[in-house]
């Protein structure tokens, strides 16, 4: 090939490139005002398996801000406990270290007193009678009871019923109770309930309670299918009993301080998007609940219902407790008997 024929080819292929690098920076100009770089990255502390029913939720929520806020708002769940214990959560979005979470009314009732109405033993019929509460005017005035104490409710999480399990014997009456030491949360209604059956309510980390049952530091737990399954507890714990004895709602939250970073069309999507997770949240609970039974239950899981006498027996064990909040929450109580089925009747 001549010498000149060469020079050309090489200037055409200078000017293709060059061509193509201007278009390429044209472009990314043109697009820039679709590449937002985001303007808050926020943490969002969850204390479950990535693949639990809550963690999706928080996932999904956090999915939903990015898009809305076409990535301004990022959101980094945390899940596994790794940002700490529920109770630590609340106590580090006090104090601005976190700026969203997920959590049990259990543990906030003890920084947020009327949180306990929501968690009375037995207070519910069923599913279908807690959610009438907490999708109506109850559920929206009691989201609004944590921002006098520096957070902000959002919405509400499935958690489903709680039940007794123990690794020594099934429990079956009353009696059976006795003298039981049995896990429950850091949470002082739920040792009240424990302690009014009968049992010796023992505090631990939720991380350790399969530790505590396999060296016998406690002879049972109480909690819904999902986490019995999920943690493995029916390795340790094969006696399980249905009573339904507690339904703990779960709520996602804002640190106050993070709260006030918002412009209130930020705060109306946040609230948009958590509300629109929690429906989410409510349809995997159901499924991973019944998958959380059934793989249970292949796993020789022993399973055991009250009789009627016996439930009543339970419930009425729980006097004292509901005379102990019945002055100052007595109006709320009965209000969320009457959206019961015998209440409507």
């Amino acid at each position: 090939m001549e010498a000149g024929s060469r020079d050309k080819r090489v200037k055409w292929i200078v000017i293709c490139a060059a061509a193509l690098i201007l278009a390429v920076v044209l472009f990314l100009c043109l697009q820039g005002d679709k590449v937002t770089v985001p303007e808050y990255v926020f943490t969002y502390a969850e204390n479950q398996t990535p693949d639990y029913p809550t963690t999706l939720g928080g996932q999904r929520f956090a999915q939903l801000v990015e898009e809305r806020t076409q990535g301004r708002i990022r959101i980094q769940v945390q899940s596994q406990g790794v940002l700490g214990s529920e109770t630590e959560v609340i106590k580090q979005m006090q104090y601005g270290g976190i700026d969203f979470a997920r959590v049990s009314i259990a543990q906030m009732s003890d920084f947020i007193p009327e949180m306990n109405v929501l968690q009375l033993p037995y207070l519910y019929e069923d599913s279908a009678h807690m959610w009438r509460v907490l999708d109506g005017e109850i559920g929206e005035r009691f989201l609004g009871y944590p921002q006098e104490y520096g957070l902000v409710g959002l919405s509400w999480y499935d958690a489903g019923a709680r039940n007794l399990y123990c690794s020594t014997s099934p429990i079956r009456t009353l009696e059976d109770m006795q003298g039981l030491r049995i896990r429950v949360q850091e949470a002082e209604m739920m040792s009240q309930m424990m302690n009014a059956l009968g049992a010796v309510a023992v505090q631990i980390p939720y991380d350790q309670v399969y530790a505590a049952l396999e060296r016998r530091q406690v002879d049972g737990a109480e909690n819904n299918w999902s986490s019995y399954e999920t943690m493995q507890h029916y390795e340790v714990a094969g006696y399980y009993t249905v009573d339904e004895h507690i339904r703990i709602p779960e709520m996602q939250i804002c640190a106050q301080h993070t709260w006030e970073l918002l412009s209130d069309k930020d705060r109306e999507i946040i609230l948009e998007c958590a509300r629109e997770s929690a429906l989410y949240e409510r349809e995997l609970w159901t499924a991973h609940e019944m998958e959380a039974r059934e793989n249970a239950l292949r796993n020789q899981v022993q399973e055991i219902y009250l009789s009627a006498e016996e439930k009543e027996k339970f419930q009425a064990a729980m006097e004292p407790i509901y005379q102990q909040y019945y002055e100052e929450f007595g109006k709320d109580i009965e209000e969320i008997f009457s959206q019961g089925k015998k209440g409507r009747e």
